[in-house]
């Protein structure tokens, strides 16, 4: 059964802030059958940050194992550089908080969802709850708590100070995408790439982490994840890894039924047993 069939209510183009005259969007998808509110997932699309889409197929599919699923647009870079788009996000966290007794999921119960540029975004939202320089007014709702409490990373970068290393081409040219996102070279803003790491907010307390990579990935380089996971192992916090050896990035196989019944089990571990729900 597909989860179209299982899906419930939809609102789509919610607005959930405002910037410079500019509406900001999202979709929420809910399950079909929930006998008490729900988990919910935020999902983030892919696009080096300076294209994609909040209304292209995300994380929609979550609906058939009884997640509500909020798609969330974010500025692109062409926009508005770092740190607009977590901004964007935390104030997307905030507006759903705010309004989980309207829609009926469960506020103390979401996990968010990124590929490649939203897979990063995930990963930062989720170690850099309450961050000053993180958090921003979008949207506003600024007594909410915009943390997450659980994240899945589809090959996302971790720290963009080790890419400009390991991966120059894709940080330090005028036009690549981390230039763009920057508004400028790593070696020009290092502490705003710092700033943008999510390997540099890894806490303590930081939410569990599932991370979904493919060992010959072109784009993104699998030491992206390497450094993600061993910055959660030097802590002690639950991280689990799932490195494909010979994908690359993206592709049919990370989003087949089995992994999506991978990524919902993670999720469902962390957020709650949707069987009583």
């Amino acid at each position: 059964m597909t989860w179209a069939r299982l899906r419930g209510p939809t609102y789509r183009d919610l607005v959930y802030g405002e910037v410079g005259g500019k509406e900001l969007h999202l979709n929420l998808y809910l399950p079909a059958f929930s006998l008490r509110s729900c988990p919910l997932v935020i999902s983030l699309h892919g696009g080096g940050w300076s294209s994609g889409s909040y209304a292209s197929p995300g994380a929609e599919w979550l609906t058939g194992y009884g997640f509500a699923v909020a798609s969330v647009q974010y500025r692109l870079s062409g926009e508005a550089v770092f740190p607009a788009q977590i901004h964007d996000v935390k104030g997307a966290l905030r507006w759903l908080r705010a309004r989980a007794p309207y829609y009926g999921y469960d506020a103390r119960r979401i996990g968010a969802v990124g590929v490649s540029a939203g897979g990063h975004l995930a990963m930062l939202a989720g170690v850099s709850a309450g961050h000053p320089e993180l958090e921003g007014t979008v949207g506003g709702n600024e007594g909410e708590d915009s943390s997450v409490q659980a994240v899945v990373d589809y090959f996302g970068a971790s720290d963009l100070l080790l890419r400009s290393r390991s991966q120059p081409r894709a940080t330090e040219p005028p036009g690549s995408v981390v230039h763009k996102l920057l508004g400028g070279a790593v070696r020009e803003h290092p502490e705003r790439a710092r700033l943008a790491s999510p390997a540099f907010h890894v806490h303590a307390a930081a939410p569990p982490l599932l991370v979904i990579h493919g060992g010959k990935d072109p784009q993104v380089l699998v030491d992206q994840a390497e450094r993600m996971i061993a910055c959660y192992q030097e802590k002690g916090l639950t991280v689990e890894s799932e490195i494909l050896p010979e994908e690359k990035h993206g592709g049919a196989r990370f989003f087949s039924p089995a992994w999506q019944y991978r990524v919902a089990t993670f999720l469902r571990k962390h957020l709650g047993d949707l069987s009583r729900s």
